[in-house]
């Protein structure tokens, strides 16, 4: 369907936790947030019939996000289930790694159709502060996994953020030896990561540029978000970067965002959007939650003002909360 401006809303990020095993700096305080009460996250039959309301409005494709999806017992059924909803056409998975491993042939198995992989750096010791988990290894035993299944495309997730011996030009180099995709995300302006300076794509464009040589933009498309990318030489994969603030991207928007509680969040930075987990439970019909959700979509916002000082309908919560 589309929105009140004209874009053609076909892409759902869909979270399915807001719990995690890694404490990431610009996402979650140390001591980890307080969980919201299981009864209170969306089941996974829950899930699977929302999916075919907003399939119905022409939802395409499935991103699962958490806190951490692998962390949820039995993801890849999910992943299955939501493969056979009608008009499905793909379902992947953003992740940390540290599961990744112990999960990849099952989510290979229930056909996961690409895996996006957060990464911040390549240092173990960088990776623990940023983290504040020694998990590293994991992560990397979770990449391995995944490239062991060439045919499902694996995207790495970068943040830049002015931590001392990140090296976001040693994580590009994953590009240049892997067949996969680097993309650095800015900081988004949300909870904790209001705290941090972003680096801009023309910044970490001359850092790369100066080690790896001239690049050139990519004009194809990789996947269903925002993303644009560059060619470098020699490189297996291509560098990529989603800047939401240098480089607004919102009169192109495709997507909105389902909480792990349901709540159907049509704009990153405002908390406007619908319950639907509440229409669910009080016993609704496929109808009724079509209308709302598609009520919702007609009202999702022109744009973010992340650069403004916005107060009415500011988002809240943490970006653990809202499944990113």
């Amino acid at each position: 369907m589309t929105d009140g401006y004209g874009r053609t809303i076909d892409y759902i990020r869909i979270s399915v936790t807001d719990r995690c095993d890694l404490r990431c700096v610009y996402c979650m305080p140390g001591e980890g947030i307080t969980p919201v009460a299981h009864g209170d996250i969306l089941t996974y039959d829950e899930i699977l019939r929302l999916a075919g309301v907003f399939a119905d409005l022409g939802i395409r494709r499935v991103k699962l996000t958490g806190g951490e999806p692998l962390v949820r017992k039995r993801i890849e059924t999910l992943v299955g289930g939501l493969r056979a909803v009608p008009g499905i056409e793909e379902v992947t998975l953003t992740t940390n790694g540290v599961l990744l491993a112990e999960k990849m042939d099952a989510l290979a198995a229930a056909g996961i159709g690409g895996i996006n992989l957060s990464l911040d750096t390549l240092d173990p010791d960088v990776f623990a502060r940023i983290t504040r988990r020694r998990m590293f290894d994991e992560v990397m035993r979770g990449f391995h996994a995944a490239l062991a299944y060439p045919q499902i495309p694996l995207k790495i997730n970068c943040v830049p953020m002015g931590e001392e011996g990140q090296n976001a030009a040693e994580v590009a180099r994953l590009a240049k030896e892997y067949p996969v995709h680097v993309r650095f995300i800015e900081m988004m302006p949300i909870g904790l990561g209001s705290r941090f300076a972003f680096q801009s794509e023309e910044s970490l464009l001359r850092v790369l540029a100066a080690r790896y040589g001239a690049y050139q933009p990519y004009e194809g498309r990789l996947g269903n978000g925002p993303g644009h990318y560059y060619s470098f030489p020699g490189f297996l994969g291509k560098i990529g970067f989603i800047s939401a603030i240098s480089h607004k991207f919102c009169d192109s928007c495709n997507r909105v965002r389902l909480t792990s509680q349901g709540y159907l969040k049509t704009c990153l930075q405002y908390d406007i959007g619908t319950d639907l987990r509440k229409l669910l439970r009080e016993g609704a019909d496929d109808r009724a939650l079509r209308e709302a959700a598609a009520e919702a979509i007609r009202r999702k916002p022109q744009s973010h003002q992340f650069t403004e000082t916005v107060e009415a309908h500011r988002e809240p919560r943490a970006m653990s909360q809202i499944g990113g």
